[in-house]
C-alpha cells in the first residue's frame, strides 16, 4: 500500500517539533521512505524543517534534502553548520554532494570540503565540479563497480563485494585494463556460472555503451532512450572510466531541461519558480513582453501605412479581421515552431532542408485552404462582396504559409547557430508573424482591391 501524507500527519509532526518530543519523532519517521520525509519536510517552515533535517539521521536526511526544491533547501543549508553540512554530504553520493557545493557560497564550500573526513570523497567532489553542468562529466557519479580483466571469478566476486558497499545501486559491472581504460561489461549470469579460476578477460562482453565527459547531457539522454539503458560509463580524453551517469539522475536533468524550455517558449528568460521574489520574476518576464511591445508597435506602424482603407466606406470592414489575420499566423508560427522544437530534442528532424521546405509548403497549402473555404462560406451567408471575401482568404493562405516556414525554420537555424531553439516559439515567433501577418494581409487586399 502506497503511503499517504495526510494533513493531519502533517499537523502531528509539527506538533511533535514544537514539543520538542524528539524520541516519537525518530520513531514516526525512522521508517518513512526519504522521498515522503522530503514531502513532510517541504509542508514545515524553515525553522521546523531545519529542526528536523538536524535531528535525524544523516543517512535518511542526506537522501531527503535532494529531493527538495533547491531554493528551500538553499534555505535549510543556512540554517546549519559547516560540520553538519560536512555530514550530510559525506552520506551522499558524490554527484549529490557536488551538487549541494556548487549551491553555496564559495567560501562556505571550502570550510565544508575541509570538514569531510574522507579524502577519496573530497577528490571526487573536486573532481566532478571541475565539469561544465550539463555534461556527461558534470552529470555522472563516481560509484560504480569495476573490476579488472586480468582478475579470476573469484578474486572478482571478492572484490566486488568490497566495491557495493559504496555503490546505491550496481546497474551494471565494467571491466577495465590495468591503466584503468574501459574494456567492456560483466554479464552477472556470466560471472556466476564461470569457474571461479576463470579470468575476466575469457568472459566479458567487449561491446558497451559509452560517453566521454563533455558528452552534452541531451546526447547522454538521447544514447540511454535509444538502448533502453539505466546506466552509461563515462569515460575521459584517454579512455579511462571515471564514473557513470545513472538513469534517476537522467530523469532530473530532461526534468530541468524541460521546464527550462518551456519557461523559453512561455517568454520567460531564466529558469525562475513560482515562488520567487517579484524583481527575479520581473527579470526573467520583462525582455520578451518589451520584445512584444515593440513588435505590436510595429504592427500599428504598418497598418498606419494603409490608413486609406479606413477612408472607403467599401473596405474598411477589412480592419475588423486584423485580429484574426495575426491571431492564426501566431498560432499557425506557434504550431510548427513546437514540433521542429520537439524534433531537434529528440534528434529526429534529418534530410535535406528542401524536403523540409517542400512538406511545410503542403501542408500550410492543405491547411490554408481548409480555412479560406470556411472564410468564403462566412463571407456568403454574411453578404460580403465575392473579392472581398476572396482577398480575406488569400491573404490567410498566405499568412498560413508564411508563418509555417517561419516557425520551421528559425528554430533550425538557431538550433545549427548553438542556441537553444526552444527560445523561437512563445513571444518570438508569435510577435514576428503578427507584423508580417498584418503586412501581408493589407498587402494582398491593395492588390485585389485596387485601393
Amino acid at each position: 500500500m502506497q503511503f499517504h501524507i495526510s494533513n493531519e500527519l502533517i499537523q502531528q509532526v509539527k506538533h511533535l517539533i514544537i514539543a520538542k518530543d524528539d524520541n516519537s519523532l525518530r520513531g514516526m519517521l525512522s521508517e518513512i521512505h526519504y522521498a515522503d520525509v522530503a514531502e513532510i519536510i517541504s509542508e514545515l517552515n524553515l525553522s521546523q524543517a531545519t529542526y528536523l533535517i538536524k535531528l535525524l539521521d544523516s543517512e535518511k536526511t542526506s537522501e531527503a534534502l535532494m529531493e527538495l526544491e533547491e531554493d528551500f533547501r538553499e534555505r535549510i543549508l543556512e540554517n546549519l553548520s559547516v560540520k553538519e553540512i560536512a555530514e550530510e554530504l559525506e552520506e551522499m553520493d558524490s554527484d549529490d554532494a557536488a551538487d549541494v557545493v556548487a549551491e553555496l557560497p564559495e567560501d562556505r564550500a571550502e570550510e565544508v570540503i575541509a570538514q569531510i573526513e574522507d579524502e577519496q570523497h573530497v577528490e571526487d567532489i573536486k573532481e566532478l565540479l571541475s565539469y561544465a553542468e550539463d555534461t556527461a562529466g558534470g552529470l555522472m557519479a563516481k560509484e560504480l563497480v569495476k573490476v579488472k580483466e586480468t582478475w579470476t571469478v573469484a578474486g572478482c566476486v571478492k572484490e566486488m563485494r568490497r566495491q557495493a558497499e559504496n555503490v546505491t545501486r550496481v546497474h551494471s559491472i565494467y571491466v577495465i585494463d590495468k591503466e584503468r581504460r574501459l574494456k567492456g561489461r560483466l554479464s552477472l549470469k556470466d560471472l556466476l556460472t564461470a569457474s571461479a579460476k576463470a579470468h575476466i578477460s575469457e568472459i566479458y562482453i567487449p561491446k558497451v555503451d559509452y560517453v566521454d565527459v563533455d558528452t552534452e547531457g541531451e546526447e547522454v539522454a538521447r544514447i540511454m532512450q535509444k538502448y533502453d539503458l539505466e546506466a552509461i560509463p563515462v569515460i575521459d580524453h584517454s579512455g579511462v572510466l571515471v564514473g557513470r551517469v545513472t538513469i534517476d539522475d537522467m530523469v532530473d536533468f530532461i526534468k530541468d531541461e524541460a521546464e527550462k524550455d518551456y519557461q523559453l517558449a512561455a517568454g520567460i528568460s531564466q529558469d525562475v519558480e513560482a515562488d520567487d521574489n517579484v524583481w527575479e520574476l520581473t527579470r526573467a518576464r520583462l525582455p520578451w513582453l518589451i520584445l512584444g511591445l515593440f513588435g505590436g508597435l510595429g504592427s500599428v506602424f504598418i497598418m498606419q501605412g494603409f490608413e486609406e482603407v479606413m477612408s472607403n466606406p467599401r473596405i474598411r470592414d477589412l480592419f475588423f479581421y486584423t485580429p484574426l489575420i495575426a491571431a492564426m499566423a501566431g498560432n499557425v508560427g506557434v504550431q510548427s515552431s513546437a514540433i521542429i522544437v520537439q524534433g531537434l530534442a529528440n534528434n529526429v528532424v534529418k534530410g535535406s532542408l528542401l524536403n523540409r521546405l517542400l512538406k511545410e509548403v503542403s501542408l500550410s497549402l492543405i491547411n490554408g485552404v481548409a480555412l479560406a473555404m470556411l472564410i468564403l462560406i462566412f463571407g456568403f451567408i454574411m453578404g460580403y462582396e465575392i473579392s472581398f471575401s476572396l482577398t480575406i482568404a488569400a491573404a490567410l493562405m498566405s499568412v498560413i504559409i508564411v508563418a509555417a516556414l517561419i516557425g520551421t525554420f528559425v528554430p533550425i537555424i538557431l538550433d545549427k547557430k548553438g542556441i537553444d531553439p526552444a527560445i523561437a516559439t512563445g513571444p518570438f515567433i508569435t510577435t514576428s508573424n503578427d507584423i508580417f501577418g498584418i503586412f501581408l494581409f493589407f498587402y494582398i487586399a491593395q492588390l485585389i482591391l485596387g485601393f
